[in-house]
């Protein structure tokens, strides 16, 4: 399978700083995608990271390259909230780039453990 994962840098989730929250996402998402055997695509060789943290950008890498792909990873839909409100019919385009759409807080599956 191949994917791609979002960190939202600019939130605070669960009464964390953004520093914690942006911990709490990867410690959550990371242990899934390497369970699941899931090889994350970078569509764009100039990007710092693994993962995308604005969502225009991972729009315009998807627009470019065409490529469908299996899975968009996400901690929860509060990361995308901005996106979605801001943005419906952009969010609607995205999410057509992928199979499935996962969110680890609505994975019964899935333990939380997350370490400052």
């Amino acid at each position: 399978m191949k994917g791609i994962y979002f960190i939202n840098d600019r939130i605070s989730l669960n009464g964390l700083s953004k520093e914690e929250s942006l911990k709490l996402q990867e410690q959550t998402m990371l242990p899934y995608i390497q369970k699941s055997k899931i090889k994350m695509i970078k569509l764009n060789p100039y990007q710092l990271h693994n993962y995308y943290t604005i969502p225009h950008a991972l729009l315009y890498d998807l627009k470019k390259h065409r490529n469908i792909l299996d899975c968009f990873i996400l901690y929860s839909p509060e990361v995308m909230d901005d996106f979605i409100n801001s943005y419906p019919s952009k969010w609607l385009i995205l999410k057509s780039f992928f199979n499935e759409i996962v969110t680890m807080k609505e994975r019964k599956d899935h333990p939380f453990k997350f370490i400052v």
